[in-house]
């Protein structure tokens, strides 16, 4: 048997203790944790506890966690999302990126930071599919990319470009266009939306040529997605209509899903997909 891969995890929200479980449950032949870490003290021993009911996995600092860890696994938030990926790189760690929106604006020093410690980055397909035909095609040459986002109306209950556009929820009912234009303007207009826009973006042709439309349907109960790509090598589309994460509705299921998929991947021997 090989030596196991060492995974530690920032940030112990529902996606952290999710794959902390997973890890432990389902790769634990191939992986091992290495520790958690989270600003709030209290989630990092909450999980320690969950997983080996003691302390042992409290890493204590951001510091230590890297220098234990083969493989950091960032599921913190986008506003530390780029420090902790620079941290784990410039310590020659690999890093995988959940809360990818937080990192869209530094890919290039991603690249670099990467190739210069000889590390390497993962960041999940997240909950929309279609992003492996999306590297295909561009490799023959993209036109265009659209993404159209349809969520009911309570979804956007506090995004703050709803309310400064005064636009009132509850009186929502039909199909209504609340946004349409690049992807770099609706990651700043509706961060919830925020990972979607970027790993299209970073797959595709970039924040300013991916377009996005944003729907509020009163017909619908799941978050939807739908893409649509024009290249020189065909057309694609693709529709996903995601569950939302048992232990945060904020999240897909389906994000936490790929992650899992990309652990998979990572571990496995014999790789399938793009």
């Amino acid at each position: 048997m090989g030596k196991k891969l060492k995974i530690g995890i920032v940030g112990c929200g529902a996606i952290g203790t999710s794959l902390a479980k997973t890890i432990y449950k389902d790769f634990k032949g191939q992986a091992v944790l290495s520790g958690f870490y989270d600003i709030d003290p209290e989630k990092s021993a909450r999980l320690s506890k969950v997983i080996v009911r003691k302390d042992l996995l409290i890493a204590g600092s951001l510091k230590k966690l890297i220098t234990n860890s083969d493989l950091v696994i960032e599921s913190a938030s986008a506003k530390s999302s780029w420090d902790i990926a620079g941290q784990a790189l410039r310590s020659g760690r690999d890093i995988l990126i959940m809360s990818v929106g937080g990192v869209i604006n530094h890919y290039k020093e991603l690249s670099i930071l990467a190739k210069k410690y000889n590390a390497k980055v993962y960041i999940p397909s997240g909950a929309i599919s279609g992003v492996d035909a999306l590297k295909a095609a561009g490799i023959s040459g993209i036109k265009s990319v659209t993404l159209t986002t349809i969520k009911n109306p309570v979804s956007f209950k506090g995004v703050r470009y709803v309310e400064d556009k005064k636009i009132d929820l509850s009186k929502i009912k039909k199909d209504t266009v609340l946004f349409s234009g690049s992807a770099k303007e609706a990651v700043n207009f509706f961060p919830q939306n925020i990972n979607v826009a970027a790993i299209l973006s970073l797959a595709g042709i970039g924040q300013v040529k991916t377009k996005i439309k944003i729907i509020a349907s009163p017909s619908v109960t799941r978050n939807v997605h739908q893409i649509a790509i024009d290249s020189n090598g065909g057309t694609i589309s693709c529709r996903t209509e995601n569950v939302l994460h048992p232990d945060n509705p904020k999240t897909s299921f389906l994000a936490f899903l790929s992650a899992v998929a990309m652990l998979k991947n990572i571990l496995s021997p014999v790789r399938i997909g793009t």
